[in-house]
């Protein structure tokens, strides 16, 4: 399944890449800043039919379309397919080359795949459980950086962050503690990055399951450490999330917690 998880990524990409930078894109909105162009709903919309033609009894849990039922009388499946057709989708629609298709496979709760792929860069990420993270089909691992002054993270803002004190507050301790601070705007591309050893650490409140369950994967698979902000087991359906190289972990700890 992971093969065919791939093969489908790619397909999905392909169908973003070709709208990506069209003039005449439609965008329409979910929310005040919450966005959805036509490229989500096509590259969904293949993904859905494909997992749907191959895994009739698979469910199905994807950002636009929600819930998809399996297929009628097929009864139940220990499988759940969790998909991001377009992570990214205001830096897609503003022609910001920084956006992917995430796709991954839940078996009784756990995820068992994950795959990212960013079709600007055609760099595909892939995990299976208990058998490591890939790059383009080569071995990844998390960097070894210790210090959390010589790290370079990464985040994002949540769609109701002018709501929200503490993120401000986290951001700039942040800021002040860490070598460097990033926000790309996919945060399925920026937990590829950590399990890949580009970004060292990220945090992010508000997150959903689409969003991060692919890049979850990779980062454990990749050797690295995904938690809540105080440590507790991660859940992709509990935001927030803390994932970082392990090395830096304890110390991203300490930093969300200051409350100056």
């Amino acid at each position: 399944m992971l093969d065919f998880a791939i093969e489908t990524a790619r397909e999905a990409g392909r169908v973003l890449a070709e709208r990506f930078g069209r003039a005449s894109l439609e965008v329409t909105h979910k929310g005040d800043i919450d966005l959805v162009t036509e490229s989500d709903l096509a590259a969904e919309r293949l993904i859905v039919e494909r997992i749907s033609s191959y895994y009739p009894r698979h469910r199905i849990l994807a950002e636009e379309a929600g819930k998809v039922e399996a297929e009628a009388g097929a009864g139940g499946s220990a499988y759940k397919w969790i998909v991001d057709p377009l992570d990214g989708t205001t830096n897609y629609a503003h022609g910001y080359p920084c956006y992917c298709v995430s796709i991954a496979l839940e078996r009784e709760g756990e995820l068992v795949i994950g795959v990212i792929h960013d079709p600007t860069r055609d760099e595909t990420f892939a995990a299976e459980r208990g058998a490591g993270a890939t790059l383009n089909g080569r071995r990844i691992r998390v960097s070894e950086i210790q210090d959390l002054n010589e790290a370079l993270l990464c985040t994002g803002y949540p769609y109701d962050v002018r709501g929200r004190d503490n993120f401000v507050r986290n951001f700039k301790n942040f800021i002040l503690h860490a070598q460097g601070v990033r926000r790309d705007g996919s945060a399925a591309l920026d937990l590829a990055y950590v399990a890949c050893g580009r970004f060292d650490g990220f945090w992010e409140e508000g997150l959903r399951p689409w969003d991060v369950a692919a890049g979850a994967l990779l980062i454990e698979e990749a050797g690295g450490r995904v938690s809540r902000y105080d440590d507790a087991p991660y859940d992709i359906y509990t935001p927030p999330i803390m994932a970082s190289n392990g090395l830096v972990h304890e110390a991203m700890m300490r930093v969300l917690a200051l409350r100056d």
